[in-house]
């Protein structure tokens, strides 16, 4: 069945531009949900620690549309296990502000057997998990391929303690961050996340020298991101862009912080 968890934006994750969610912040949340999941069935981060295995993604995908929710307002992601193969562990899921869709995925699961560094098979644990079969975005497809013809950045970058996630290695998140960076400003700038899909192809660690090439895809808003290490391909990111449209300030917004009222101050004279 479905599992649900509300959350409230906070200020890391926020456009400081438009005071809107980063749409990129919304796989954070996403991530986090798996992960609330697995733990009600005794199957977190630190169960399978405890049993020499550990949870990663291979691979994920979102797509985003509508308006995309101020700071402090609440959202709530809605997640599902949708698949379960030999190796791997689908799960879908959908985000909402006040109702309505803004985000929507899913996410390839790995067991990974921490000594071996080679995938567990499923069979031990399918039977917890009880699986629906709809689809937030379609078929669960593999990662495109893409053309490399256009290099238009490059750039580097050493890990440090910040992107470092419960298993030891360089969190999910900062990969996409990393790439982020070889967007040109000017066009991010106008720009924001229609859909994005990242293939995560080997582990990496504290201290490892990242390398992230920008491609641009033909004519379309569309670039590819290559990550690489020692040249060795790490990560792969396809992004795809539109016109930034979202209407409204944040101080027209129905904000949780307006709401909440504050304690009249208290003086003590001497």
């Amino acid at each position: 069945m479905k599992y649900l968890h509300n959350y409230s934006i906070i200020l890391d994750d926020m456009d400081m531009k438009h005071y809107r969610i980063r749409p990129i912040s919304a796989l954070k949340y996403a991530q986090d949900s798996f992960a609330r999941l697995t733990s009600t069935k005794r199957l977190g981060a630190y169960d399978l620690h405890a049993i020499g295995m550990c949870w990663v993604v291979g691979e994920c995908n979102m797509e985003f549309e509508g308006s995309l929710p101020f700071w402090s307002e609440e959202i709530t992601v809605e997640i599902w296990i949708s698949e379960i193969t030999r190796l791997k562990i689908y799960s879908d899921f959908r985000i909402l502000s006040k109702g309505k869709a803004f985000a929507k995925g899913n996410m390839c699961w790995i067991i990974l057997n921490e000594n071996s560094r080679r995938p567990e098979k499923t069979d031990c644990f399918a039977e917890k998990f009880s699986v629906h079969t709809e689809l937030a975005i379609g078929e669960h497809k593999k990662f495109p391929h893409y053309d490399t013809d256009v290099k238009i950045a490059s750039t580097s970058y050493t890990t440090n303690l910040s992107d470092i996630d419960f298993n030891g290695h360089v969190n999910n998140k900062s990969y996409v961050n990393i790439a982020e960076k070889t967007v040109p400003a000017e066009f991010s700038e106008r720009h924001r996340l229609k859909s994005i899909s990242i293939k995560f192809n080997k582990e990496t660690f504290l201290g490892d020298m990242l390398t992230c090439t920008a491609y641009k895809c033909g004519m379309t808003d569309n670039y590819a991101h290559k990550i690489t290490r020692n040249e060795t391909d790490v990560c792969d990111i396809l992004s795809s862009w539109e016109e930034y449209n979202d209407r409204g300030t944040i101080l027209e917004a129905d904000l949780k912080i307006k709401t909440e009222g504050w304690a009249e101050p208290h003086t003590d004279i001497l």
